[in-house]
């Protein structure tokens, strides 16, 4: 039976996925907001730390070690990765749902993700029964899930990108390209000199070409899409922006089809992707507070490269907003419940 509200526990409450699900639960006609959990910050109003908050989040932040979330019916970790990973069996041997916005859970290969993440992981056997959260791909998995691994910012623009060409075989899956842009906010909400305003302001990077974090989750989504692995060329940039991640993806045609025509039936039903007209070009701006993935497909010439692009909001379709989407999907909620927010401009 559906509860008409369910009680939510937020580990990591600060950050900036943090604030964004706490901007977007506040408004959920579903949600009664339990916790919010900060080590530092115990004891002061969160509306004090985020004066945005004020008149709609007016609580203060727990200790981790004296909140309740054994109470709660799920909690979301907006944490830095290797924490989910510690707590999360207890809370499910308690009953309660998790849905980790970082990293613990997404790669299913375990010696992969310890490789790339650098430890050494708490709790192999729960990698294995986790839901990758990408709705558009996984939803009727997450309906009965108790564990989710919400998907990183840039894999879900990559990976919503070249979902219809894979799933119709009409690409070379073998030399597929993303070329991908990432707003400061992607680096979280810490100090750090690479992303200090004066450092970040008027320039434009790449980094992470030798190796990204992301990889590995983008390739095993797309392997996953494709039946066999797939051949994937990943470049982050970082860009003076704050919110936004735009890819460009590009992959050569093996077989003549209307692109257009695929992309829009592939798409038809998703409230949250956005196929563009023909000829479109989506910008990062189109989508900025939303949960909306926008994407335009063109194929240059009429050659045999196509280029598709693909644009969310990293805090939002790229965090905050698909976890609160897998939560509904969870708990028998319409999917748009508390999303059907309008992008805001400028």
């Amino acid at each position: 039976m559906q509860k008409n509200k369910i009680r939510i526990g937020i580990v990591g409450g600060t950050g900036y996925t943090g604030v964004e699900l706490l901007r977007l639960l506040a408004i959920h006609p579903h949600a009664e907001l339990a916790c919010i959990t900060s080590r530092g910050e115990a004891g002061q109003r969160v509306s004090d730390m985020f004066p945005s908050l004020r008149g709609y989040v007016d609580l203060p932040f727990s200790d981790p070690a004296q909140a309740d979330l054994k109470s709660c019916d799920v909690v979301f970790f907006a944490t830095p990765n290797g924490i989910a990973m510690q707590q999360a069996r207890e809370l499910l041997d308690a009953g309660v749902r998790v849905i980790d916005l970082a990293a613990d859970f997404r790669i299913k290969d375990v010696q992969t993700w310890e490789k790339w993440y650098g430890m050494t992981h708490a709790c192999p056997d729960l990698v294995a029964e986790a839901v990758y959260g990408l709705p558009e791909v996984n939803r009727a998995a997450i309906a009965g899930a108790r564990l989710i691994a919400n998907p990183g910012c840039y894999p879900t623009a990559v990976q919503l990108g070249f979902l219809p060409l894979i799933k119709a075989g009409v690409v070379d899956t073998g030399s597929l390209i993303a070329d991908t842009k990432s707003g400061v906010s992607g680096a979280g909400r810490k100090a750090e000199i690479p992303t200090l305003f004066a450092e970040a302001g008027d320039n434009f990077k790449a980094y992470g070409v030798a190796g990204h974090r992301h990889l590995p989750e983008i390739r095993q989504g797309l392997g996953l899409m494709n039946g066999n692995p797939v051949g994937l060329t990943f470049v982050p940039h970082l860009t003076p922006l704050i919110r936004g991640i735009h890819a460009t993806l590009y992959a050569r045609m093996a077989r003549d089809v209307d692109l257009q025509q695929l992309f829009e039936q592939h798409y038809v039903s998703e409230r949250f992707v956005d196929v563009l007209p023909s000829g479109a070009h989506p910008e990062t701006r189109s989508v900025r507070g939303s949960n909306q993935c926008r994407i335009a497909v063109h194929r240059p010439q009429g050659g045999d490269t196509v280029v598709v692009l693909s644009v969310i909001d990293n805090l939002v379709k790229g965090a905050a907003g698909q976890a609160v989407q897998n939560m509904n999907i969870m708990f028998g909620f319409a999917e748009t419940t508390g999303l059907e927010v309008v992008p805001l401009l400028p």
